[in-house]
């Protein structure tokens, strides 16, 4: 075994830890949010503010931490990272009074947000070709576990400590994950400054003119601001930003914004497929929750229980998704969001002809299907979209991308559940959130053939 293949084989488990002790924050918390309110006498804006501000952090570090681990070393990011996220965690499963876990938040986020783009990094970095999908499918799968374990171990501490302490359990359940993996790192990573033969600039300008952009979308999505202010905000910020970066290449900088990546059509495409499928499934899964316990009077642990298949599914699929993007390329990828539409759409008519009674089985049986096809999109085009980037740039491809995601998931989660619940009728609400994932599964199909027509290499040529 090679010294690089040694180093490759220390470096996943790291990144594995890291994805899912980030990644279950935020599907566990909604869990013990009844109970948090109760114990700290949260109010609504409260509530808001506590679930959003983590979406909103760490979509805000992404892309210059990205930045930042191209330049100083992504090791160094990723440690810090998590061990500010862990910290920060403490913090708030200690929390005395709202304002204090909205704190706690605020800084969970720019933790996960600085180490998530080193995984991706780090993978990019360490695996070539089929190899580089199988880890990122071994990613897709651990995203997936915590996306099933989180209500099931919520649930379970709730119920066994009580709602005063279970819901400071539920928020504290990551610390262990997130310090083994740090504690591992420290170990076995190399930690050596990458060499740079220019000064580290991280155009700071572009920084905030792309803080603005994103801020001024997640806000109002999220509850927690004014789409009146914010909304032209973030349209002048977009504008601003194109100039700037514009201006600072002219000169010789380096922008945030890099020309390489906006230049690649493959890549952009390929980013735009992530955001449309990502925000789609997050969005309805959330939907489809909060139907199944208002309107089926299932109860929290219950509910999850229907969404088990689409996880395990979703987790089998993402694990040897790459033998079929190595036999397919692109293809696989636009005909698996192909079946996912179809599936979708038999969801939607299930909703509409099937009696109630029957319903729980056939969507927990629809999601099997759908977590199976997504399962094939999600590393296969993580790995087609992000080979693109060019060397050194790695990092801050990988936060653009994240972003991408975290926007479209933030947006899709508020108008699928802002349908269900403005609805007249539960039925109808969820057939208009399911419709909301078809179009969108749609608009990803269409965008990944384009892709596809772009990025003519063969499999085997992915680096």
């Amino acid at each position: 075994m090679t010294g690089q293949e040694v180093r490759s084989r220390a470096v996943l488990p790291i990144c594995l830890g890291t994805g899912f002790a980030t990644l279950i924050d935020q599907a566990i918390l909604t869990v013990a949010v009844p109970s948090l309110a109760a114990d700290l006498g949260a109010g609504a804006t409260d509530l808001q503010w506590i679930l959003a501000v983590y979406s909103l952090t760490f979509g805000l570090a992404l892309v210059p931490a990205g930045r930042l681990g191209d330049l100083l070393g992504r090791e160094r990011l990723l440690v810090g990272g998590l061990a500010l996220f862990s910290a920060a965690t403490l913090v708030g499963a200690v929390a005395i009074a709202p304002w204090m876990l909205i704190l706690a938040r605020v800084v969970q986020g720019v933790g996960a947000g600085t180490a998530n783009p080193q995984v991706i990094a780090l993978i990019q970095d360490h695996f070539r070709g089929s190899a580089r999908t199988r880890a990122l499918g071994a990613y897709a799968a651990v995203a997936s576990l915590s996306g099933l374990v989180a209500p099931l171990i919520g649930g379970v501490l709730l119920a066994v400590a009580g709602p005063g302490l279970g819901w400071r359990l539920v928020v504290a359940v990551n610390i262990p994950f997130g310090l083994l993996t740090c504690a591992v790192a420290l170990r076995t990573l190399s930690f050596a400054r990458p060499a740079r033969e220019r000064r580290v600039d991280l155009d700071l300008p572009g920084v905030a003119l792309l803080s603005l952009v994103v801020l001024g979308v997640l806000l109002p999505v999220a509850g927690a601001g004014w789409p009146a202010i914010w909304l032209p905000l973030a349209v002048a910020a977009l504008g601003g930003l194109v100039l700037w970066e514009r201006r600072l290449g002219a000169r010789g900088g380096v922008p945030i914004v890099a020309p390489t990546l906006l230049r690649s059509r493959g890549f952009v495409l390929g980013t735009l497929v992530a955001m449309c499928w990502f925000g789609s499934a997050l969005g309805l899964s959330v939907a489809l929750t909060l139907s199944l316990q208002d309107w089926l009077g299932l109860s929290p642990l219950v509910a999850g229980l229907c969404l088990v298949p689409s996880a395990v599914a979703m987790g089998v699929t993402s694990a040897v998704g790459w033998r079929v993007v190595g036999r397919w390329g692109r293809l696989s990828v636009t005909w698996a969001l192909g079946l996912l539409a179809a599936v979708l759409t038999g969801s939607v008519a299930a909703l509409l002809t099937l009696p109630q009674q029957a319903l729980p089985l056939a969507l927990a049986a629809g999601q099997l299907l759908a977590g199976a096809a997504g399962g094939l999109v999600t590393a296969p085009n993580q790995s087609l979209t992000l080979a693109l980037a060019p060397p050194g740039a790695h990092g801050l491809a990988a936060g653009f991308f994240q972003v991408a995601q975290r926007i479209s998931s933030t947006v899709c989660i508020a108008a699928c559940t802002g349908v269900v619940a403005s609805a007249t009728h539960p039925r109808i609400g969820l057939v208009a959130a399911f419709g909301i994932a078809v179009v969108l599964t749609v608009a990803a199909t269409v965008l990944s053939a384009a892709a596809s027509t772009f990025d003519r290499r063969i499999p085997s040529e992915v680096s």
